[in-house]
């Protein structure tokens, strides 16, 4: 384990890093307790878990208002949390049970809540990009200060299809974030191998798209870009591009072994970048916390997802019936 340096003296409130601290860890309790329920054979087909990633969408919805939409790929069950679903219907859903955000039909890739203005989980790489663009042009038409956050990763920043909208976004002006979450490896092929370009937020300046690259392992430093970003949107000067350098422990999927990478390279993450971590020592070296303080909060999360879990089991499956519902708007 690597010694960390002291922690330097957070920017925010005692309240804010225990909020953040919680969110972060109800994410990453549950990816964990989703990974065993795929292991055990309860949950089928794909499922990408976003451990590792937590500081990115927990620190840009702490910066979002009601009305804020948000849009993102496949590896989405962060995203859910973050924005307030309910972990029991996750998880249903992850299940393939009919108390599930999607009525068990969606699975991992495919969920949906019009409550929390959550917009899926798409399994097609990049086909998120120009739907987020257009939620954008709703509020737009609609004459609201609404944000759209249009989620994708390295990988999908190479389609073709998130140039185009690049475009059309800057073109009329579209009150939409556009956040890379640049993990280094894509599905598994290293940026390095995959593009010469620096960086992927600067291929936006071609269209006159503003934007940064940020911290994506310090949620503080996600706040705040994010503050920014939404600030630019919301006067009509958007888009905004975001490109978030962060990290997955975990393989592309559950089916990944991740051999394309070395042990050590993912352990010196872990021990020196880890977002919970950073936060955690803010929490304990600032006095805000005390170790028992934060123990009894890991302790109410994995209840939580305990709980979840045994919700999912209990649910029924979708009745046979259901295969002719929702097939058509």
């Amino acid at each position: 384990m690597v010694a960390k340096k002291p922690a330097d003296r957070p920017n925010a409130s005692k309240e804010d890093l225990l909020k953040y601290y919680r969110e972060m860890l109800l994410i990453r309790r549950f990816e964990e307790k989703a990974g065993q329920l795929y292991g055990m054979g309860l949950i089928g087909g794909f499922c990408h878990l976003y451990i590792g990633q937590e500081a990115v969408v927990v620190g840009l919805e702490a910066v979002a208002k009601d009305g804020d939409k948000r849009i993102t790929s496949y590896r989405d069950h962060g995203h859910m949390l973050a924005c307030g679903m309910d972990p029991k219907g996750v998880m249903a859903e992850l299940t393939g049970r009919s108390g599930g955000y999607s009525k068990g039909k969606g699975g991992s890739m495919h969920m949906f809540s019009k409550d929390r203005h959550f917009y899926g989980g798409h399994g097609i790489v990049g086909a998120q990009v120009p739907l987020g663009a257009g939620l954008a042009f709703a509020d737009k038409y609609l004459g609201n200060d609404n944000v759209t956050f249009t989620y994708f990763g390295d990988g999908a920043a190479n389609q073709g299809q998130v140039y185009e909208t690049y475009n059309m976004a800057e073109l009329w002006n579209l009150p939409v974030v556009f956040v890379i979450e640049n993990n280094q490896y894509a599905m598994g092929t290293s940026m390095k191998r995959s593009t010469k370009s620096p960086s992927m937020w600067e291929r936006g300046a071609a269209y006159g798209i503003q934007g940064e690259a940020v911290d994506g392992m310090d949620v503080l430093a996600v706040k705040a870009a994010g503050e920014k970003a939404v600030a630019t949107c919301r006067a009509g000067d958007g888009p905004y591009i975001l490109e978030m350098m962060t990290y997955r422990y975990r393989g592309h999927s559950m089916s990944d072994p991740a051999k394309y990478r070395t042990r050590e390279e993912v352990d010196k993450m872990r021990s020196e970048k880890d977002a919970i971590d950073h936060v955690r020592d803010l929490l304990l070296q600032g006095g805000l916390a005390s170790e028992d303080d934060l123990k009894t909060i890991d302790k109410d999360i994995k209840a939580r997802v305990n709980e979840a879990a045994e919700f999912a089991k209990d649910s029924p499956e979708p009745p046979l019936a259901d295969l002719w519902t929702d097939i058509y708007a």
